[in-house]
């Protein structure tokens, strides 16, 4: 799929992910929906992020980094999520919808870093252009390339992302994965 869907379509998919949360909130349920009714670009396999904000301040982001289901299905189930099953907040309520601002990222495939040290991984960083994933073991967190407005200095992105993940400080483990990704984003 294209990642970078015609303003058009970008205005489909935001009022789609509107309808899914006010149903969410209206009946508790995902609803169904009728994926054959949208563009063929949206039945390929795609991965995306649904962020939510309200008042300015983060509200609920759920998505996926690697492409499982087609892209609509991966937007509808990660617009009803990050309403009702982001553990970082309450379920959004009906009297929210009319603050909330939805923003969907869709995600380009993961690009791995090969990296022996946290300073070379600190150089090969694009900032306000990667989103990164690390994982370790138990460990993995990400970051979309959106965290670069809150933490414009490589060392603090790295340092928040590690923290996200529950990794030490000063760990850098010797089975580290680190992966780039970039992404294209489109909000109300």
């Amino acid at each position: 799929m294209d990642t970078h869907p015609d303003p058009e379509l970008q205005h489909q998919l935001l009022s789609l992910a509107r309808s899914i949360i006010d149903h969410g909130c209206t009946h508790g349920t995902h609803p169904d929906i009728d994926a054959d009714s949208f563009p063929a670009a949206l039945q390929e396999p795609g991965c995306c992020f649904v962020t939510l904000h309200k008042d300015g301040q983060l509200r609920g982001c759920i998505g996926s980094l690697e492409p499982r289901r087609t892209l609509i299905d991966d937007i509808t189930a990660n617009a009803f999520s990050s309403a009702f099953n982001d553990p970082r907040f309450n379920p959004v309520s009906a009297k929210e919808l009319p603050s909330l601002d939805i923003e969907i990222s869709v995600l380009s495939s993961l690009i791995p870093i090969d990296v022996d040290s946290e300073n070379a991984l600190l150089a090969e960083l694009k900032p306000e252009q990667d989103g990164l994933l690390i994982e370790s073991g138990h460990y993995r967190a990400t970051f979309l390339p959106q965290v670069w407005e809150q933490l414009p200095n490589p060392k603090d992105f790295l340092l928040h992302l590690k923290r996200k993940a529950g990794m030490p400080d000063n760990l850098w483990p010797e089975d580290i994965r680190c992966y780039r990704y970039h992404c294209f984003k489109f909000s109300e």
